[in-house]
């Protein structure tokens, strides 16, 4: 029996994971800059993530992650995302939106 498309296994561990992509957005308390939105385009391009946000005051992103289950896809998310935000030099702020679809639901 084969597995399901985007299914993988880890080096070294037996479970199967999943394409996932996580949306997440941050809200501030000040409108941000093309520029800013542009410098967390580029800390989460390593992630294939995506960057919005310009002229409002949330900022987030797209991105895709690996994981066996929707739980472990927000929080590898979720860090990778707070660690784009610093990397951007963006205020710190509250999360306010978190989705994810797995690679099958997508295409369901």
């Amino acid at each position: 029996m084969s597995e399901p498309k985007g299914f993988k296994t880890r080096p070294g561990d037996e479970r199967k994971t999943l394409r996932w992509s996580v949306g997440i957005e941050a809200e501030g308390d000040r409108v941000l800059t093309r520029e800013e939105v542009v410098e967390l385009a580029d800390a989460v391009a390593a992630c294939a993530g995506i960057a919005t946000g310009i002229g409002t005051y949330r900022y987030g992103a797209q991105l895709v992650v690996q994981a066996a289950g929707r739980d472990e896809a927000i929080e590898r998310a979720t860090t990778e995302f707070v660690r784009a935000a610093a990397r951007a030099r963006l205020p710190a702020a509250p999360i306010v939106r978190v989705e994810a679809v797995s690679e099958d639901e997508d295409e369901g």
